[in-house]
């Protein structure tokens, strides 16, 4: 193989190592929250670096936690596949990966403002305590949940180098929406699980209560969502998409039962992208139908 064959090669396993492709979860609400924040649109290089920070802040946490639990992931057979355990990736090349992406992190942050420079070390301990707790709690869902819903609040701090209620809400609703599709994820691996003395909800409540929790998170979120909404001032654009929104995710909860767990990829990533997205785009229309006449704001 060339050299360009290799490097891209290489690029694709470290892609896929950090699951490249679940940035469609946090993303959108990070912007999202970016653009409610600017009133308008915020400037490319705002943009820029929030982008930089998500990519930095994400890829060290996931890189981190393949490596905590590369011994897990070789005993799972849904995982045992996966770049560390088959050595397709070296513990060194991930521990490079955890290193070069830790000081994209912290130079996007110093690069945004001071508040953003100050908080993220705390960011970052929040994204890196995960890969540690379903070893000691059964709400290990919750603390993933917190890794996606920091995102709304870093990218309205990037924006205004302040705090406010508005990503405090969005940061909830993003929280118990990942919980909640988390749990749906973990049911999967239920048995390795309790094999393990993890503490995954589905593992230890049983997948019935389990998804039952799940609904009710999502439900919740719903609720967040619409006061997210009121607080902001949005329009009947936003709230429509909000009715789909809260559509999908029934649709959602109807692909995956106790007794079939077949379709637990489709809930997890091809539903939840939609949610995600389409928030997103419900969310800019609704802004730009509104504020078309003084954009931009920058």
């Amino acid at each position: 193989m060339s050299a360009v064959g290799r490097a891209v090669s290489k690029t694709c396993i470290l892609l896929d190592f950090i699951k490249f492709e679940h940035t469609v979860f946090a993303l959108p609400f990070a912007l999202m929250s970016a653009f409610v924040a600017a009133e308008g649109l915020p400037s490319a290089g705002t943009l820029l670096w929030i982008l930089g920070a998500m990519v930095g802040a994400r890829s060290s946490a996931m890189a981190l936690n393949r490596l905590v639990d590369r011994d897990l992931d070789r005993r799972n057979p849904r995982t045992a596949g996966w770049a560390l355990p088959t050595g397709r990736l070296s513990t060194t090349e991930a521990w490079l990966l955890v290193i070069a992406a830790t000081i994209l992190f912290f130079t996007a942050a110093a690069m945004l403002n001071r508040l953003a420079l100050v908080l993220s070390p705390v960011a970052l301990a929040v994204v890196w305590a995960y890969s540690y707790s379903k070893r000691y709690t059964v709400w290990s869902h919750i603390l993933l949940g917190l890794c996606l819903g920091i995102a709304p609040v870093g990218a309205w701090i990037a924006v205004r180098g302040t705090l406010g209620w508005p990503p405090m809400i969005l940061a909830a609703a993003v929280t118990l929406w990942t919980a909640g599709f988390d749990i749906i994820y973990a049911c999967q691996d239920t048995e390795f699980d309790r094999r393990e003395g993890l503490f995954a909800l589905p593992a230890c409540w049983g997948i019935a209560r389990a998804l039952l929790v799940s609904a009710v998170l999502h439900a919740a979120m719903i609720g967040l969502l619409v006061w997210w909404g009121l607080v902001t001032g949005m329009g009947v654009v936003y709230f429509g998409g909000l009715g789909i929104v809260a559509l999908l995710l029934v649709h959602e909860h109807r692909l995956v039962k106790p007794t079939d767990l077949r379709r637990v990829n489709a809930a997890f990533f091809t539903a939840n992208g939609f949610v995600s997205i389409g928030l997103l785009l419900f969310t800019l229309g609704d802004l730009f139908t509104r504020l078309s006449p003084s954009l931009p704001k920058g």
